[in-house]
């Protein structure tokens, strides 16, 4: 009996000590993708579900490590800040310190997750909290894409920050989206370009697949919350349990989705087998090169 005892007080050790690694740190994963439509290499670090979280003071740790990759730009997948509940002193200082240590050096195309879009919306319980997050970003020279897109300069990429509704985040259950319905958020995809779409919610990706975006960049899951080897993320944010789309890659033909398990925590505050991530695309050009 004794021996269980002292069994259980160590696992219940060892896994408090992973749960409390795994909320403050993280790794850095790097995926690779190539594609006919560049001619060149191009590189994107992705940042997802901030919540508030800080590596460091100012996230410093965060900062050194975006600096290592030195990217082209870096990809904002939304929910940087939280929707506290009837909290209208919203903490934006770790999501802003961050933008602001990076602003000057990277280009940045910024998505909205659902907590940017409740805190905008539900003016009643949030005030004017999302746009005082919206002047600090502008005073930096930064801006959130709504339903369009923007090009990077010289090249022949374009990219599209999606902002869907409440709608389209129901728990337990995945609201249909009608066919057409990105076409009328967005446009219709211009096939020349690499569209590059940010796009909160993984759990559309057959329907930004049929938009026709060749990199769907997405958070939300927060890699499962709970990981177990072999199986993967346990539950997700919005109580499904064994989550298809968890993190990492997913694959469809040429088009591909990178699913960021995000940087903190939110629903369930726990990581466990899961520290966070800072995600590096690396995108491979096979087109043809101009012969100088």
């Amino acid at each position: 009996m004794l021996i269980f005892l002292a069994a259980v007080f160590i696992l219940v050790i060892l896994v408090i000590i992973i749960i409390y690694h795994d909320m403050h740190n993280f790794v850095v994963r790097y995926y690779d993708i190539e594609t006919d439509k560049l001619k060149e290499d191009r590189t994107f670090c992705l940042l997802s579900d901030l919540h508030d979280n800080s590596y460091g003071e100012n996230n410093i740790r965060l900062v050194d490590a975006i600096d290592k990759v030195s990217p082209d730009a870096i990809l904002v997948a939304g929910d940087m800040i939280t929707a506290h509940h009837a909290s209208l002193n919203q903490n934006t200082k770790p999501a802003i310190s961050l933008f602001k240590a990076l602003a000057d050096k990277y280009l940045f195309f910024i998505g909205n997750g659902n907590h940017e879009f409740k805190i905008r919306e539900y003016t009643d319980l949030y005030g004017d909290a999302y746009d005082k997050y919206l002047e600090e970003l502008k005073a930096l020279n930064l801006d959130i894409m709504i339903n369009e897109f923007n090009e990077m300069p010289g090249d022949n990429v374009r990219v599209y920050g999606l902002e869907l509704n409440y709608y389209f985040f129901r728990k337990l259950f995945k609201n249909p989206m009608d066919k057409g319905y990105l076409n009328k958020k967005l446009g219709e995809c211009d096939k020349k370009y690499f569209n590059i779409l940010i796009a909160h919610n993984p759990i559309y990706f057959d329907e930004y697949v049929d938009w026709g975006a060749d990199l769907i960049v997405s958070g939300h899951i927060h890699g499962g919350i709970v990981r177990l080897p072999f199986i993967g993320g346990i539950i997700s944010p919005t109580y499904n349990l064994f989550p298809k789309f968890d993190g990492g890659r997913f694959d469809n033909g040429k088009q591909t989705m990178i699913l960021s398990r995000g940087l903190g925590t939110h629903t369930i505050p726990v990581r466990f087998y899961n520290p966070g991530e800072l995600s590096v695309i690396r995108i491979h050009g096979k087109g043809e090169r101009k012969k100088v």
